[in-house]
């Protein structure tokens, strides 16, 4: 689609650029995951597990004691479903018992709960109702209390946390009608007027923009004498002049969430509410995302549990020829998978949570590969719970109930949890952005070498630098620990966890070999690769689970919280996962990517037209994307903030 008049016309490599100039560029601290990416298993860096304060898990669960009451006593999910929202006295309710303040100091009214307790509380209230945790989310993983405590000037903190931790509710918008993941193309703008700027432009799927008091708005600053310009980020009291919040979006999942789309026509924002340096609005996003990315994946471990517990009761009761259907192999695979995985994926959030919270380790990569192994498991793990309830997984809770039966909503955490492959990063970003991180190490000794705009010196002097950097590397990726049968021996014990573990490291050198030669058969054409990307990444996601499962069923058996079932648990998931790596090895370069790009440049073409004859399309009229461009609005508002 042509640009619209108002939007940046932009091409790839100016996106490219745009993109990686907003990323954090340096590695100050040690990463466990960008390690095994380069083939090295520093087991060291997560084992022994990291332990939360004493104090902290004091507070951590006397506020989940509190919030625990509050889930069964005042929120009726069945209610919201029906009713497409979450009644104002929830929410309420919620603002009272300090749930909007739960990541935010105390020494601004907050209750300073750890990531590790912010993320177990997240887990907690999204099992209540899904709508509920992704509101928490949003207001304090990627709203205004997240920006403001890493950029925010001290006086925006003693103005804004406040008010985000008892009585407001924050969004954050940065996607537009026509802008996703390629940020280059941001239209709204922020023009400098004296001492505001005036922000014209249209954003989208504004998670809590319905009902939120202040909004995190990224905009487009022009280059101008005294302004760097570029994408900036801003707080906006959402109920300024010239804001409207022209529809409230529905979903199939998350009927309760508060959604919709913004209009800013001539708003003015003070320039003090400007959050860090003109142009830094991309780096704020991206740095808030690297441990917000956590709050999903918690949400996404509390689906697990739930789907255990249903599965379990459910399958006990139903029997089918003779016995209860959970054993029957085909059924009782699904339990294992169900089990196991939730296991894996509250081992990898809290161990990447604790490690967000000693703030020893860079977690950006470990944070990313939560979100997106949390959000692709949880969807299968639902799946196999909807077909293992057979035609009562597709049934409504509400129709079960009218005939007499439990009101299981099976069918509605699969859609529920469906957007979790979209939100905050979909999958298919997610994989790029990660393999971009697992690549920096090459990428900084090498990558001039296929730089297009590099000088012959340029390139020569990288050529030097790739030399002495893999002359050093390379050998030592030829033998491991995970060579030795005896490496890894404090893991043998109610069950022998140490095979894997030596699997993962002699693994994690095969990953590391396999996108050298990657990048040397491909060279400039890598980043085109998205198919072999993918794998790379979902191999080093399985490692990672691997990892953290052993690690933790350790830490229960150490801790006498049901360690002998810890590493029975820990065994299943490893020898499930062994086989996924497996395959994943074996599609890196047997594969139909090739013959995938012809038959997409087919379809493109017309080509196969033919093949969709013979049915009706359903679809409405009007644009593909709708219209954003700037203006007065000429919708009703349909904003309602909550008092």
């Amino acid at each position: 689609m042509s640009a619209t008049p108002h939007q940046p016309t932009v091409t790839e490599r100016e996106a490219r650029q745009v993109a990686e100039a907003a990323r954090e560029q340096d590695w100050r601290k040690p990463s466990f995951a960008k390690e095994l990416f380069l083939g090295r298993f520093r087991l060291d860096l997560i084992h022994p597990h990291p332990m939360p304060a004493e104090d902290d898990v004091q507070r951590g669960e006397e506020f989940l004691a509190k919030l625990r009451d509050f889930c069964e006593t005042k929120i009726d999910s069945a209610r919201i479903e029906r009713e497409a929202q979450i009644p104002d006295e929830v929410i309420d309710g919620l603002k009272d018992i300090g749930a909007l303040g739960m990541k935010i100091d105390t020494k601004y009214g907050g209750l300073g709960l750890t990531q590790v307790y912010y993320n177990k509380a997240l887990a907690l209230v999204g099992s209540a109702n899904p709508a509920i945790g992704a509101l928490l989310s949003a207001h304090q993983s990627i709203g205004v209390p997240q920006p403001l405590k890493l950029f925010g000037t001290q006086e925006q903190k003693d103005v804004f946390l406040p008010r985000c931790a008892r009585t407001d509710i924050s969004a954050f918008l940065l996607t537009e009608p026509d802008v996703g993941s390629d940020p280059a193309r941001l239209a709204t703008s922020a023009v400098p007027d004296g001492d505001d700027y005036v922000l014209d432009g249209v954003k989208l799927w504004t998670t809590n923009g319905v009902v939120a008091d202040l909004l995190v708005v990224m905009a487009r600053v022009p280059k101008s004498e005294g302004h760097k310009g570029g994408i900036t980020a801003f707080v906006v009291e959402a109920g300024s002049e010239g804001i409207t919040v022209e529809n409230r979006n529905a979903f199939m999942g998350l009927r309760g969430l508060e959604n919709g789309v913004t209009r800013f026509h001539q708003v003015r924002v003070p320039a003090a509410n400007r959050i860090g340096p003109e142009g830094a609005g991309l780096k704020i996003a991206l740095t808030t995302l690297n441990t917000g990315r956590l709050s999903l994946p918690a949400m996404c471990v509390g689906a697990g549990k739930w789907c255990l517990k249903i599965a379990r009761e459910w399958s006990a009761a139903r029997e089918q020829w003779g016995k209860p259907v959970a054993l029957h192999e085909a059924v009782g695979a699904k339990i294992s998978f169900i089990a196991a995985t939730t296991f894996a994926l509250e081992a990898v959030v809290d161990l990447s949570s604790q490690m967000a919270d000693e703030n020893r380790n860079d977690i950006r990569i470990e944070a990313a590969l939560a979100k997106l192994y949390g959000s692709e498991m949880s969807c299968l793990m639902a799946d196999e719970l909807v077909q293992i309830r057979g035609g009562r997984g597709f049934e409504t809770a509400a129709s079960l109930a009218a005939r007499g039966e439990r009101a299981v909503p099976a069918e509605q955490i699969l859609r529920d949890l469906r957007i979790n492959r979209i939100f905050e990063g979909s999958t298919e970003i997610m994989h790029l952005l990660i393999a971009r991180e697992a690549v920096d190490a090459h990428l900084s000794v090498a990558g001039d070498l296929i730089d297009p705009d590099k000088s012959l010196s340029d390139k020569a002097k990288a050529g030097a630098n790739a030399g002495v950097f893999y002359a050093k590397w390379l050998p030592k990726l030829v033998a491991g620990p995970g060579q030795l049968p005896r490496s890894y021996g404090e893991f043998n014990r109610h069950v022998d966890l140490s095979p894997h573990l030596r699997y993962v490291e002699r693994n994690a050198r095969k990953l590391a070999r396999s996108t050298f030669y990657a990048m040397s058969r491909w060279q400039g054409r890598m980043e085109t690769k998205q198919g072999f990307l993918g794998r790379i990444v979902d191999i080093g996601a399985e490692l990672f689970a691997m990892s953290a499962a052993c690690v933790r069923a350790e830490h229960l058996r150490l801790t006498g919280q049901h360690g002998r079932e810890a590493y029975q648990l820990a065994d299943a998931f490893c020898r499930q996962s062994r086989i996924r790596v497996d395959e994943l090895f074996g599609r890196l370069w047997s594969n139909t990517d090739d013959l995938d790009r012809k038959v997409v440049k087919g379809v493109l073409a017309g080509t196969y037209e033919w093949l969709e004859q013979g049915v009706i399309d359903p679809s409405g009229d009007g644009p593909w994307i709708a219209d954003a461009t700037p203006g007065p609005s000429r919708k009703e508002n349909v904003h309602r903030p909550i008092r």
